[in-house]
């Protein structure tokens, strides 16, 4: 099976950086919607509980980046779309291949375009707007624990994508999950100016526990308890989604 993780991986590698110009809008993307956010929400920096990060940049790029892994994570699932209606997906079915291998390879070779993102932005982000990290350890850390994040999600958005194989209900799913976890979480604002019922949900969001762990690493924070927390929501997705897209694809071989 590890050989067969290794070869669709780099199969997988190659089709996402053999295209130049998919490879630069790719690139392109995140530092965009940094530049963006970073305007749109400028002015909630006056907020006394934003002072303490001297500068919203600096609060806002953590968050910016597990954004960038989210989305990453949605084009997990709509890349293995993309192969079920290729016919990818059937002639490897017709091969010695275990079920599991190509989604195992694809999260791989996703979690690299990831990497590559979160560092194109976030180099980005330090001459363009002034982003201003405590310690390169603590910010390497957490692009880790992003990394980490978006390849557990990328699993939960596998096991959809699995389950229905219509491109139409995946966007739909994708957003209706997007939206609520980003603009519910502490990624924009302090979960102390939100109303009562949305500190509530920002409380137990994933996204949250990643921003604050991303955080708090990148500004030289105490990060501990962000980081379990990150990481063991990370790690539930992560064996929730691999259990449904297993069962999945092991039910749609049998239907076969």
């Amino acid at each position: 099976m590890s050989t067969q993780i290794r070869v669709l991986t780099g199969r997988a590698l190659r089709t996402a950086f053999a295209d130049p110009k998919l490879v630069f809008f790719g690139l392109l993307q995140p530092v965009v919607m940094l530049l963006l956010f970073s305007q749109v929400f400028d002015a909630v920096s006056t907020l006394p509980a934003l002072h303490q990060y001297n500068g919203y940049i600096n609060f806002l790029l953590p968050a910016t980046l597990v954004n960038i892994a989210l989305t990453t994570a949605v084009g997990t699932g709509v890349g293995a779309l993309g192969e079920i209606y290729s016919g990818f997906a059937a002639r490897l079915r017709a091969l010695p291949v275990h079920p599991l291998s190509p989604l195992v390879a694809r999260t791989i070779a996703d979690a690299a375009r990831l990497t590559t993102q979160l560092l194109v932005a976030t180099a980005a982000a330090v001459p363009l707007l002034g982003f201003r990290p405590i310690g390169m350890t603590g910010l390497i850390t957490a692009l880790a624990v992003t990394v980490a994040l978006g390849w557990a999600a990328s699993w939960l958005f596998l096991a959809l994508a699995t389950w229905q194989g219509k491109p139409e209900t995946m966007q739909a799913v994708s957003f209706l999950v997007m939206f609520p976890l980003m603009f519910g979480s502490s990624a924009y604002l302090p979960v102390e100016a939100m109303p009562t019922w949305l500190r509530v949900f920002s409380s137990i969001n994933p996204v949250t526990y990643a921003v604050d762990a991303a955080r708090a690493l990148a500004l030289g924070q105490p990060a501990a308890g962000p980081v379990a927390a990150a990481l063991g929501a990370a790690a539930l997705m992560a064996a929730l989604g691999g259990y449904a897209a297993a069962r999945n694809v092991r039910r749609s071989r049998g239907q076969q």
